[in-house]
């Protein structure tokens, strides 16, 4: 099982997991907010066919994490997976004859030899979720896009060998920044994004006993920095700062492999 970020951040999402089965691959893309060419100019970065996907999935209707799916969506055949609210957030965009699949935010599904595991999350879109992937051995965390933990965010983010984690902002360098106070208000709230420090905090009530990456993720260009993301996780996971990997908005980051 691999996985590899093909840019994260306010101006597009996209990653990438995959997993092989016998002679069968399969491979799933977790949103992409990325214009068509943009995001096929990606994919083939990485090796990557875009009709080789096997599954788009979708945690929610904004731009950042929409805005490619269904250009790419009709234009190479591959089907789109997203909540019931989702859909009814988008209906009005979705082409004709879509292949469009409804799930449920609290149920399992599979796609190949991948297990899909969503999970409800706080934030302020219709019906948003995150997901775990798994390939029955090995467990992806993904979680962007939320304000808070909360308990069942913590349990279904335990036991995962890595996660991809939201470290939007650092609050100090929100509140100094230039955004209008209802942005600052909406970013920092419950059903906006993670700061630095509440990344951490989700991070130190999971169990971490199989955790062996941890990418941040979803970085602001304006109210974060690297550094500062990677210093807030690396304490909780007795790393050095250096061995917290970021996606970054320009390239995400290359193929990570979990497990053997």
């Amino acid at each position: 099982m691999r996985y590899t970020s093909l840019g994260s951040g306010s101006e597009g999402n996209a990653l990438v997991v995959e997993a092989t089965e016998g002679a069968s691959t399969t491979r799933i893309m977790i949103d992409c907010g990325f214009g068509l060419r943009e995001i096929e100019r990606r994919l083939l970065a990485r090796g990557l066919e875009p009709g080789s996907l096997s599954g788009i999935l979708v945690t929610h209707e904004h731009g950042d994490h929409i805005g490619g799916v269904f250009k790419l969506a009709r234009k190479h055949n591959v089907p789109v997976f997203l909540t019931t609210g989702t859909h009814a957030a988008v209906a009005h965009k979705i082409p004709d004859g879509m292949w469009v699949v409804r799930c449920d935010s609290h149920i399992p599904f599979g796609i190949g030899a991948l297990q899909i595991l969503p999970f409800p999350v706080p934030h302020d879109a219709r019906e948003p979720v995150q997901f775990v992937m798994t390939d029955g051995a090995r467990r992806l965390g993904v979680l962007t896009d939320l304000g808070e933990g909360t308990p069942h965010v913590h349990r279904m983010l335990s036991g995962c060998d890595a996660l991809v984690l939201e470290c939007n902002h650092c609050p100090d360098l929100l509140a100094e920044s230039a955004y209008p106070y209802s942005l600052k208000m909406r970013i920092s709230g419950r059903l906006g994004h993670l700061s630095n420090s509440a990344a951490a905090a989700v991070l130190k009530a999971v169990d971490r006993s199989r955790l062996k990456r941890v990418h941040a993720a979803h970085l602001s260009k304006q109210n974060n920095a690297p550094i500062l993301a990677q210093m807030a996780l690396a304490p909780i996971l007795g790393w050095l700062p250096e061995e917290v990997g970021i996606a970054d908005q320009s390239e995400g980051f290359d193929w990570e492999v979990i497990g053997g």
